[in-house]
This record gives structure tokens, sequence and C-alpha cells, in this order.
């Protein structure tokens, strides 16, 4: 039988113990940190410190904080990966990063318009009504983000050639968004009459939230959709053939499908943190593109955190493939884009003077030997 401690020994060794065990809980945390343990929340902060939490002891901006908002969607793939990766934070050094999510442009817009974010990831059509409604004195466009990722997907036992879409119900995802304005310029250039606003004619346009799109397929509510990834490749897996990639209607088959924006406001107050912030976006683009399939990983992995739900694979590849991340605006799309939502009765003709503003993009990129991108006559210079 071992010996009985003294009251003093033991309360010695009961010091000791503690003293211990006080110094370990900082590694412990950490460690959990580090394996990305914690709550993620599709409409506060980032999950792990490195997509939230400034260092102590890095480079202090103009802004302690700066609110960021984007779509839990792949066209927003380099607000995704970008946070997940750190790539923002790093250069953003002890600004914080508030997150914030949306499922609609004009929700966005929305935020921005309050302050409640700073900067956006959102796709052309409301970057122009948001700007035009404001008279031009609420937003810029700084950069691009993604191009293409869009596609016209219908029933093949219902639909087999383009002209048989004369006569069908076609989904796009919202009245006046960028796809459904693509969708009601198409139709105008094959001839055929839809009043806009209705969606009623010669085809018959049915504005469908992307979530419940899959299921209005499934019980033959629609006949197809003209709608963005990854809803598009869910249709596929639904048994929906591809009839059209939107893609192949323009140049160099590229057109603007996400761009950034910034609250005019923010931008002159702090243009060091929009900078970093444009920084770590043109870092995190150029990742993307050298690292693919870790980029499409983590993009599906930030996806389920917001959404509660992964990507199925026969969903994820081939939506990934169509996606292309860029740091070019495409501004001279956005512009055509602008210009097909006027002739569909959508838009009065808009002024987008000054729009864009790349000056900051354009450093960034010269800074490391990459050629600058024109604002298409549309910018603040």
């Amino acid at each position: 039988m071992s010996a009985q401690l003294r009251p003093s020994a033991r309360s010695s060794s009961r010091r000791r113990r503690l003293v211990a065990a006080a110094t370990a809980l900082p590694i412990l945390f950490g460690a959990l940190a580090a394996c990305g343990y914690g709550s993620d929340k599709s409409d506060d902060s980032a999950a792990t410190p490195a997509a939230t939490g400034g260092s102590s002891s890095a480079v202090k901006l103009s802004a302690d904080e700066v609110k960021i908002g984007y779509f839990p969607n792949l066209t927003h793939a380099t607000a995704l990966v970008g946070l997940k990766e750190g790539f923002f934070q790093q250069e953003l050094g002890a600004t914080k990063i508030k997150q914030a999510t949306f499922n609609a442009g004009p929700a966005e817009i929305e935020a921005l318009n309050a302050g409640s974010i700073d900067i956006g990831w959102i796709g052309p059509s409301p970057s122009i009504n948001g700007y035009t409604k404001s008279g031009g004195s609420d937003l810029r466009i700084i950069a691009g983000s993604a191009s293409g990722g869009v596609k016209l997907v219908v029933n093949p036992k219902k639909i087999k050639t383009l002209d048989d879409v004369k006569g069908k119900k076609i989904a796009t995802p919202q009245l006046g968004n960028t796809q459904d304005v693509a969708l009601l310029n198409w139709i105008s250039s094959r001839g055929w009459k839809v009043d806009a606003q209705s969606g009623k004619g010669d085809v018959s346009v049915i504005r469908t939230d992307n979530k419940i799109t899959p299921d209005a397929y499934k019980n033959g509510s629609i006949d197809g959709a003209w709608v963005p990834e990854p809803t598009a490749s869910k249709l596929v897996a639904e048994g929906a053939k591809v009839l059209l990639d939107e893609s192949t209607l323009w140049p160099d088959k590229l057109f603007v499908i996400t761009n950034v924006i910034v609250s005019q406001k923010f931008l002159t107050a702090h243009p060091d943190v929009v900078e970093a912030v444009l920084r770590g976006s043109v870092k995190t683009n150029a990742w993307i593109n050298a690292n693919s399939d870790k980029a499409k990983a983590d993009a599906n992995d930030q996806l389920k955190a917001l959404t509660q739900k992964a990507l199925p694979a026969n969903v994820l590849d081939p939506a990934w493939q169509s996606i292309k991340v860029l740091d070019d605006p495409l501004a001279s799309t956005a512009k055509a884009e602008a210009e097909h939502a006027v002739a569909a009765g959508l838009l009065k003709a808009p002024k987008l003077d000054g729009i864009y503003d790349l000056t900051l993009l354009n450093k960034v990129l010269t800074s490391q030997g990459k050629p600058a991108v024109s604002a298409a006559g549309l910018g603040t210079q």
C-alpha cells in the first residue's frame, strides 16, 4: 500500500496538476480551431479563425472590420474558396471579416445600401439595377469573378430541338435577374414574343426559385429551365438534357455571371481595405485555376457548411467544369446584358457611365505583372 500524502503535500500536488491543466487548455483549443471545429452560420462571421479574426500583430488597415456578402453558389467560388483558404484574411491583416450570404441579388443590394455589407459578390443585372436606381450614387463594380455556368436544360421527351422550346414552360430564377434577361433576349432573337412582366407568350417564362426548380421539373410544372449552376446539373441528374450552353452565344464564350461590387461610401473611406480584398480575390482566382480539384472540394465544403447539404459528384463535377473564375469583369458583356434588359422592357435605358471603378484592381494586376482590364468606356476615369 502506498503511503498517505500529508495535507500540505496533497495541496502542493493538486496545485501542480491545476497548473498543468491550465497550460494545456490553450493547446487543446488551438488544435480544435486548426481542425475547423466551431459553428458555421450563413449570415454571420465565418467559422474558422483564418476567415474571421485578424492577427493583433498584423498590419492595421483603416477599418477594424469589413462586411462581405455573397451567395452560397458555385458561381461565387472566389468568395467561397478565398474565405475558406484564408486568402482574404491574409491580405486584410488585423481587419476582421464579417460574412453574410444571400439567395437573391436585390436583397444583397439592399444590404449594401443599408450598410449591412461593404463589399459583395453578385450578378451583373442586380448590379446594374442597383446603380441606376440610386442615380449612380451607391455602388461601383470593382472586379470580375466568374464567367459561364448558365445553361438551358430541358425535358428530352418534350423538347428535342431549339425550335421545340416554342410553346413550352421554361423556368428562370427571378423576374429581371441575369438568367431571366438572357432567356428573354434569346426568345426575341428567334422572333418569338413574350410579355416580359407576365412571362406569357410564345414561350411561358415561369419565374421559379432555384431551390424548388428541380421539384418543379420532376412534377412536370416546367418543361425546362434557363438557370445557373449547380441548378442546371441538378436538373440533368433528374433526367434533363443540356440543350444550350449560354457561353456559346457570347464572343470567346465569355460573359460575366458574377462580379464584385463595393459601397461607394466604403470605397471612399477605406480604399486600402478594398485593395486588400482585391488582392485576396486575385490570389484566390489564381489558386483556384492552379488547384482545381482542391478548390472544388473547398467550395463544396463551404456549401455544406452554409446550406447543410453538399453537392453529389454527379452534380458538382459538371457544374464546376462549366464555370471559369477570372479577374476581368468583362464589362462589355455587362453592357450588352443591360441593352438586352432594355430591349425586353425590363429596364429603362440606363446611364451606366462610372459604374466601374477598376483603378485598384488594375493596380493589383499590374503589380503582379498581369495586364490591366477594361471598363468598356463605363469607368470612373
